[in-house]
């Protein structure tokens, strides 16, 4: 199923690129002002890039490695047991690598639909968890400021890095919006996955726990 998605998301960016191509062809004019016009929102992306991957980055170092104030992984294992995300080892390592690779990864604008997946996922983790209870403010302890970070993921997904950035030296200056809802879709399976494991963790230790007891 993900191969399949990941050649549609494929197609569909293709396709993009070629009509862009066809009328930038056609209209000179609109091809210099594209290119000016181009440059700056390149430059905007980067400053976008280095800061919210920047933020990615610190947050998994507070949960790896302690810095920045952080709990450091044995604080992080003691949240993921608080909200039933069994085994907590395995998901506070999994976690602090996901954003601090992924965050890396985003600025330095590096395979940016399959980063912004798994950053995505460890929003939609943290909105289910903890944040959506809470309502949609952040003063509030809501989802505000992970819905914002998802909505920059997906752009960057799909309009892509811009071109000072990796992803461009191989070609990939632009993936298209196929490749935004993939990671979207992508983020959220893998999600939903991760709650779902947990939560038959829970349920796992419980009956073993009344096994030894009785």
């Amino acid at each position: 199923m993900c191969a399949s998605l990941a050649e549609e998301a494929e197609a569909i960016g293709w396709y993009e690129q070629r009509i862009a191509g066809a009328e930038s062809a056609v209209n000179p004019t609109r091809r210099a002002a594209t290119g000016a016009y181009g440059g700056r929102m390149d430059t905007g992306k980067l400053v976008l890039r280095l800061v919210v991957g920047g933020l990615f980055m610190g947050h998994g170092l507070q949960k790896l490695k302690g810095w920045f104030g952080g709990p450091g992984i044995e604080g992080t294992e003691q949240m993921m047991e608080s909200t039933d995300m069994h085994p907590p080892k395995a998901n506070a390592y999994a976690v602090a690598l996901t954003e601090t690779a992924g965050g890396a990864a985003i600025a330095a604008g590096a395979a940016t639909p399959f980063a912004s997946a798994g950053l995505i996922a460890t929003m939609l983790t943290a909105i289910e968890k903890v944040h959506w209870k809470k309502g949609f403010w952040n003063s509030k302890g809501g989802w505000e400021f992970n819905g914002t970070l998802i909505a920059t993921l997906f752009a960057l997904s799909a309009d892509g890095p811009g071109t000072l950035s990796i992803d461009a030296a191989v070609g990939k200056r632009r993936w298209g919006i196929g490749w935004g809802v993939l990671a979207l879709a992508a983020g959220a399976a893998g999600a939903y996955g991760v709650v779902k494991l947990g939560e038959r963790g829970v349920g796992g230790s419980e009956n073993s726990a009344d096994q030894r007891d009785g």
